[in-house]
């Protein structure tokens, strides 16, 4: 008997990886700014853990509950490059005015319009690797873009600190440098990026309409239910570099956290979705819970800076297994010309769960301390296992 080939990058299409590098661009820009932001928003302009929890919250809602409508959108229009040309010019305009802001109130606008970019791109993006990449390997397609995505994540924060450090904690400097990236990536998206002809013929139809939603299973909406659970078990990551900062690293140094996560995490992501293509998702899913909530502990206890660089390695791992796989998820249990409309459904659930954990994290290190942010973490991670595992002989049947 022969045995089957497995999934490698030279069998990858080309899109896909134009795709991972649009993306790489992105988040360098993008991470160039986050990774000093929440230091900005409480040192410089005097913002509390809450305001800056609720407004991470609002910002990461508002790109997910977007991606509803644009993946509908790219659903109607059967087309998915324009609509993400759209999302990234919006977030490369948006950089300059992180650098030009006199207050809060630029900086809160900057935030919301870069995330109603990043709503309008991540759907029919999402859509369009699966368009382009075979069933058999969309586990790996999925976790090549998730990876080199997260290389982005963290060179951004990388060049940040070398910058501050080279700059005298110049935050509008840096700011500036990020415009570049941006820049480029829709450049590679716009001449790099060729989508595949749409089919001649096919009548479009509204993508929510009830018959069109009858169509999206059970074990899609096991699958958006997972996603918004995880969510909720993992709030925004501004509370690792809080959490950098409230245990005593220099503020230059304090975007090495996300260095060091966003670096575990683009070396997981490939290797999981390899993975996820041969093992049963729900039990990739439990080990990514497991591997949260050790990130949770250690993140509560920790007095030295080396345990905060443990906990936010361990939290990369977690990424890596699960962000990937749960995209490929979402393909496998959708009509080919619903995805998009799935993805933004799918990113709407998520979006909602992100913005409840966000300002429920902030609450509780305003009210209790960082570590009780941590463990509270850790204790819905627990709950939510517990419930995967209770769930899992069902549900298992259902997404593979």
């Amino acid at each position: 008997m022969q045995t089957p080939r497995q999934p490698s990058p030279a069998r990858i299409p080309a899109a896909v990886w134009a795709l991972g590098l649009v993306s790489m661009l992105m988040d360098i820009s993008s991470e160039m700014i986050h990774s000093l932001l929440p230091m900005f928003m409480v040192g410089a302009l005097g913002m509390s853990a809450f305001a800056v929890g609720l407004i991470e919250g609002l910002a990461e809602a508002t790109a997910l509950i977007v991606k509803v409508f644009s993946g509908t959108l790219s659903d109607y229009l059967g087309r998915r490059k324009g609509l993400a040309l759209l999302g990234y010019g919006l977030g490369a305009v948006t950089k300059p005015l992180f650098a030009l802001a006199p207050g809060a109130g630029l900086i809160v606008t900057a935030r919301l319009i870069d995330r109603v970019g990043k709503g309008i791109r991540g759907a029919p993006r999402d859509a369009l690797v699966a368009d382009v990449t075979p069933p058999e390997i969309r586990g790996a397609a999925f976790g090549l873009r998730q990876s080199l995505d997260t290389v982005g994540a963290f060179v951004g924060p990388l060049l940040a600190v070398g910058l501050m450090l080279l700059w005298a904690n110049d935050f509008r400097a840096v700011f500036w440098v990020a415009v570049v990236p941006g820049v480029l990536s829709v450049a590679v998206l716009a001449w790099g990026v060729r989508e595949p002809a749409s089919q001649g013929g096919v009548r479009r139809t509204n993508p929510i309409r009830r018959e069109n939603i009858r169509r999206l299973g059970p074990a899609y909406w096991w699958v958006v239910a997972v996603g918004a659970v995880f969510t909720l078990a993992r709030f925004s990551e501004a509370f690792l570099v809080l959490r950098a900062q409230n245990i005593g690293i220099p503020m230059a140094l304090v975007p090495l956290v996300m260095v060091a996560m966003n670096l575990v995490y683009a070396a997981a992501a490939y290797p999981f979705g390899k993975l996820s293509d041969r093992v049963s998702h729900t039990r990739l899913l439990a080990w990514g819970l497991v591997v949260l909530i050790l990130s949770d502990v250690l993140l509560a206890t920790a007095q030295h800076w080396t345990l905060v660089i443990a906990g936010v390695a361990v939290w990369g791992i977690h990424m890596g297994m699960t962000q990937g796989l749960l995209s490929a998820m979402v393909a496998d249990a959708t009509p080919a010309d619903l995805r998009g409309t799935a993805y933004g459904v799918f990113h709407l659930a998520s979006g909602l769960a992100m913005l409840v954990a966000s300002a429920v994290a902030g609450l509780l290190w305003d009210a209790v301390g960082p570590a009780a942010t941590f463990w509270a973490g850790g204790v819905f991670a627990a709950l939510c296992l517990a419930g995967l595992g209770w769930r899992s002989a069902g549900a298992g049947r259902l997404l593979r």
